[in-house]
């Protein structure tokens, strides 16, 4: 049997050890992660009975084998059964899609609608500065050397400055002026005021629209227990199927001689460990710590990866008994409670970047439906004074940032509180990722490594993107296809890999 050693038990790594088990007896496969459980950073936290999504994960694809595997692991909600009668664990809900931008304590549709609300919000002279704004960028394109460029072109100044400049420069920490514009080729795709405008009008009419954008999508899918429900599963039939899972280990060294991959160290226990006779190595943990751990690196490798950038992150959960803000939606909800999932939060006051409304994703998150779960989402570096603060000098903060933007008060209670930091959560698109080819075509060249995921090709994969990379690197090692491009092809084109989901809107 070949062996294939996969580092990290993350949803690219398991999809990858799922699909050579399930589909070839050829393979002896090995998981090392050095988390205490699977799923990375779409894991899913139990602490005292309230789950936690570490960032919202929607499930939607456009890619058949993607969406053949979750529906593997999990089955669809029956649309006539409401929430709180879903008696099947092992189940994907159906979620409706509603992230709002909160912006001078108003919300606005993310992402933005032409609507009479939009434009009441605004008021009128902001409309027609912005109406002005996008016009001359229509006419007088910038050059997209850089992300702030890449909005302006298709949203216009204003509207850029309103809803994109300042939670972009919270989420790096940098000016958008500073980053490369593929990041908004990644993550905004084709989303621009004429995509809005084309999508606004096909809902008017009536007319289908097969090919929405990321952002614009209505509904999704949502595992019962959180994300990291799928990922335990997976974990399940990977070990059933052979599979070995190690947890709480770290890779350390990784030798390497004539482009081939031979053998890793591995820490466990305080104990150093060997797996010798590597066959073929599936790598998703990020591309610094990789080259880091290779036995020999070239010099302008290693220089290049040193400055290879991150953002890490911090999710603050709270549990607490009420909002300030009002569902003034049609949405009807449990409680009545504001209907969204995300919200974003476009205030240059507090530090406070995105609201997770747990509830919305799944009433099953948490222990007592009558109160509120929230996760709020604040981006750091490692470290720096943010991220060494204790636990509860964060809920304080948080709940600072909540009362400055009157979404409680000083009467709301908090029942309970859990921080989780993530290190490494967004790979950044500055620094010197502008020389990352050479980073890239280092690693191709080296017979019998593959990588995979987010920060395995420190590209800022959606979750489905990420599994796809897997399975396609599976595919590859059973096919002997030595080339690797299908990999990195993932997630290049210009349409969003996106499921039209079949049950009825909500």
């Amino acid at each position: 049997m070949k062996k294939v050693v996969i580092i990290g038990a993350g949803p690219s790594g398991l999809s990858a050890a799922f699909s050579l088990l399930n589909k070839s007896k050829k393979f002896e496969v090995i998981i090392i992660e050095q988390d205490k459980c699977v799923g990375g950073i779409s894991k899913t936290v139990n602490y005292n009975g309230n789950r936690m999504d570490l960032g919202g994960h929607r499930f939607f694809t456009k890619n058949k084998e993607v969406m053949d595997l979750w529906k593997s692991f999990l089955l669809i909600q029956d649309i006539n059964n409401k929430d709180e009668n879903v008696v099947d664990n092992k189940i994907f809900l159906k979620r409706r899609r509603i992230s709002r931008i909160f912006y001078k304590n108003k919300f606005f549709d993310y992402p933005v609608t032409l609507s009479m609300k939009t434009f009441k919000n605004l008021g009128i002279k902001d409309t027609l500065i912005c109406g002005f704004s996008y016009l001359k960028s229509y006419f007088k394109k910038l050059d997209e050397t850089n992300l702030e460029n890449f909005y302006i072109n298709r949203f216009g100044k204003k509207l850029y400055e309103i809803f994109f400049r300042d939670y972009t420069t919270k989420l790096w920490g940098i000016s958008p002026s500073e980053i490369d514009s593929s990041w908004g080729s990644q993550r905004v795709k084709g989303i621009s005021i004429k995509a809005v405008l084309s999508d606004y009008l096909k809902k008017i009419f009536k007319v289908k629209n097969n090919n929405k954008e990321i952002s614009l999508i209505d509904s999704f899918y949502y595992p019962k227990y959180g994300p990291g429900q799928m990922y335990d599963e997976m974990a399940k039939k990977i070990k059933e199927l052979g599979g070995n899972i190690l947890l709480n280990s770290r890779v350390i060294k990784i030798n390497k001689k004539n482009n081939v991959i031979e053998s890793l160290d591995y820490i466990k226990n305080n104990k150093i460990n060997k797996i010798k006779n590597i066959d073929y190595l599936i790598s998703s943990m990020p591309i610094k710590d990789l080259i880091e751990s290779f036995n020999s690196i070239p010099n302008n490798i290693k220089k290049i990866t040193t400055k290879l950038p991150y953002r890490d992150f911090i999710t603050i959960g709270l549990i607490i008994d009420k909002l300030n803000i009002r569902n003034n939606t049609k949405f009807k909800t449990i409680n009545n409670i504001i209907p969204d999932t995300w919200i974003y939060v476009q205030d240059k006051n507090v530090k406070l970047g995105r609201i997770q409304v747990f509830n919305n994703w799944s009433i099953y998150l948490l222990n007592d439906i009558n109160k509120i779960s929230l996760g709020l989402e604040y981006f750091c570096n490692e470290n720096d004074d943010f991220w060494n603060m204790s636990d509860k000098e964060l809920c304080e903060y948080a709940k600072n940032d909540l009362i400055k933007m009157k979404i409680i008060d000083n009467s709301t209670t908090i029942y309970d509180y859990h921080v989780e930091k993530v290190k490494k959560a967004y790979p950044a698109y500055f620094g010197s990722y502008n020389k990352f080819s050479f980073v890239k075509d280092y690693l191709n060249k080296i017979d019998n490594l593959y990588c995979i995921g987010r920060n395995g090709m420190h590209r800022y994969n959606n979750m489905d993107h990420s599994i796809e990379t897997g399975i396609v690197c599976a595919n590859n090692i059973i096919n002997n296809i030595k080339n690797k491009d299908n990999i990195w092809n993932v997630n290049t084109d210009n349409d969003y890999h996106e499921e039209v989901l079949n049950a009825k809107k909500n």
